[in-house]
């Protein structure tokens, strides 16, 4: 029994631990930028937005491919849009430092 209580006193600061990242408003990128809906198709996120900057092969199963705008991420599945993501803005130096 002892050895059980040691035990479960030595996972318990592992079990409950986790981190929340914040991301401030300000920072979530670009609001004013439209960007392709869910369910739209490859060709037509081509024709609205012209070639991605970067094409990334689907991987996984189901496979997920990515393109990459400036701005902006756009994530397929079977040729479809299943999310598109703005990349977060930089935030300025702080005053003073």
């Amino acid at each position: 029994m002892t050895r059980l209580v040691f035990l479960l006193a030595l996972l318990l600061p592992f079990s409950v631990s986790a981190d929340t990242l914040r991301v401030p408003v300000g920072q979530q990128g670009d609001p004013g930028l439209h960007l392709p809906r869910q369910g739209e198709s490859q060709q037509a996120v081509e024709a609205r937005f012209g070639q991605p900057e970067t094409r990334h092969p689907a991987v996984g199963q189901p496979p997920i491919g990515r393109w990459d705008y400036p701005g902006f991420s756009v994530y397929f599945e079977s040729g479809k849009v299943i999310d598109s993501v703005r990349h977060p803005r930089p935030t300025p130096p702080a005053q003073g430092q």
